[in-house]
């Protein structure tokens, strides 16, 4: 049986009249609907466990082509109709070559027309993959600067029937995309997942993208967008600071690649409008959309914040660059204004704890996701199989939660590490949601770290609930004095101030009831290690 299957993978290479390749030189890797040649000797960069950025990819491409693609006059007409009659419209299968393309999301003409441009490429198996997996691909140039890479890229295309969609590429690739820009040859979707910071490319990348396209950008550098030591480097490469030793740092490193490339897009009067940006194990992954709109691009300033965060209890505060208000015409207009900030909106010292305020940012200080792109991405992931695509259960998960963030509550706390500065037995994180409910506020899960909280609450009304969570009316007395636990209690009736918290509450209530039916649903949120020694791979030795 071995020997068939040696003889038939002789017989597919060699088919087009392509040098014989031995198949015991390589292994084959399947992932997806791909399967790979993959060199034994490590010349070409490869990592399985980044499966789940490229799960994710393929199915966020097909909600980018469904929600802001180019369906036909007569799609529309069939997906106008079916609403009116509160019916989904039938999904149709077909065939192209050797690709099977399922249909049900977009009901739209079979035209190939997308252009999809994987700028750092390396085996070609995420090329390929697009090419086998997304309808209406009409090219994937996979690019490489290394000749065996770009090799692999071509071996494997046509290994994989995929050679007249996957075009093989060498060259750098900011000088392919500057070119491309300078000949007006854009791409509907541009993928850059490098190793290391995406920095480099994200100027040629925003040129090169058509209007109204897809960006998916990754960054794997999280020693110095989320880590303690470089602080100096990381404002360098992103032009911000991270919340360093908070454990907010890795919402603050999505928000510093975000407002990286809306400062970058800024200067060709084009903004970026986030469709779903998350923290994954050991990177970030941003997908966003590129539109030239020379009025949004006004809104960046007010949508641009730097943090203060208190470097004893954690305690942070935003200020805003700028202002943006509407104001009403005598003729009854409605007009934008766009003025300076008003600040600092801490004093010196944590009115809490009297600890020492650092600084963050500048960082995005909007929303992270589009909660109808995740619907139809969820959709979407829902009608793929476990064994083709196997993280579609934590897609699902992850993304569960990702809508379920609030959006206009930058950062999260935790519970646990509250309760550890006032001394306190740890409270259920139901108890917490229930206690800030009850005073009017909304909290909600985050994607990116376990048992934390996300809220529109006042730091006041923070500690306050969490203070009152544990019935010892005595803690204060068995806390060492000039520790920030102590501080923060007994200053507790300066800095309350006019806050009425006397509504305050344990029971259950909606907030704490929304939140506990996301806990229990199965769910695989957070990664398991798949495999020992697991997490990002070394270089490859291309010498």
């Amino acid at each position: 049986m071995l020997r068939a299957a040696l003889q038939q993978l002789k017989s597919r290479l060699t088919g087009n009249g392509a040098n014989l390749i031995n198949p015991e030189d390589y292994n084959i890797v399947k992932e997806g609907r791909a399967e790979i040649l993959f060199p034994k000797k490590d010349t070409v960069f490869y990592n399985p466990v980044q499966q789940f950025n490229r799960d994710l990819s393929v199915c966020c491409i097909k909600a980018w082509d469904h929600m802001y693609g180019q369906p036909s006059k007569k799609s529309r007409r069939r997906r106008r109709k079916a609403a009116e009659e509160g019916e989904e419209p039938e999904g149709k299968r077909r065939r192209v070559g050797d690709r099977e393309h399922d249909d049900e999301q977009e009901n739209v003409e079979s035209t190939p027309y997308i252009k999809i441009l994987e700028a750092l490429s390396a085996t070609g198996l995420r090329a390929i993959r697009y090419a086998r997996e997304i309808p209406h691909v009409k090219e994937v140039l996979a690019n490489d600067l290394l000749p065996e890479a770009v090799e692999s890229i071509r071996r494997n295309a046509e290994f994989n029937h995929v050679q007249d969609l996957v075009k093989p590429n060498t060259d750098d690739a900011n000088v392919l995309m500057y070119r491309n820009k300078a000949q007006n040859n854009r791409y509907h979707v541009i993928d850059l997942d490098p190793y290391g910071t995406v920095t480099p490319f994200v100027d040629s990348a925003l040129q090169t993208v058509e209007d109204g396209g897809l960006m998916l950008v990754t960054c794997t550098d999280l020693s110095v967008l989320a880590g303690n030591g470089y602080p100096e480097k990381c404002y360098a490469l992103y032009g911000g600071v991270n919340m360093v030793s908070h454990e907010s740092t890795h919402e603050s490193a999505l928000r510093l690649v975000i407002n990286l490339l809306n400062q970058s897009a800024a200067k060709y009067k084009k903004c970026v409008e986030p469709l779903l940006c998350l923290s994954i194990d050991f990177y970030v992954r941003v997908f966003v959309r590129v539109r030239t709109s020379p009025i949004d691009v006004k809104n960046l300033q007010s949508n641009t914040m730097i943090t203060y965060h208190c470097s004893q209890c954690g305690s942070y505060h935003h200020q805003p660059l700028g202002r943006a208000s509407d104001k009403t015409t005598k003729k009854n207009k409605t007009i934008r204004k766009y003025s300076v900030a008003q600040g600092p909106p801490v004093d010196t010292k944590c009115k809490f704890c009297g600890g020492t305020y650092h600084l963050a940012g500048p960082m995005y200080a909007g929303p992270l996701h589009n909660a109808e792109f995740i619907d139809q991405v969820l959709k979407i992931n829902a009608q793929h199989d476990d064994h083709t695509y196997g993280t579609r259960r934590r897609i699902e998960g992850m993304l569960t939660l990702a809508k379920s963030e609030l959006s206009d509550s930058p950062f999260y706390f935790s519970p646990n590490h509250l309760s550890s500065i006032l001394k306190l037995q740890v409270p259920p994180l139901k108890k917490i949601v229930a206690g800030l409910g009850s005073l009017g506020y909304n909290c909600s899960l985050t994607h990116a770290q376990p048992s934390s909280l996300k809220t529109n609450a006042p730091w006041e009304a923070i500690w306050h609930v969490v203070s009152q969570s544990d019935s010892d009316k005595g803690k204060l007395a068995k806390m060492k004095e000039g520790t920030a636990g102590h501080r923060i209690l007994s200053r507790m009736n300066d800095w309350m101030g006019d806050y009425d918290f006397s509504k305050l509450s344990f029971e259950p209530n909606e907030q704490s009831g929304q939140v506990e039916s996301l806990r229990k649903l199965k769910m695989v949120r957070y990664q398991e290690n798949p495999t020992k020694n697991w997490g990002p791979k070394a270089r490859p030795n291309s010498s």
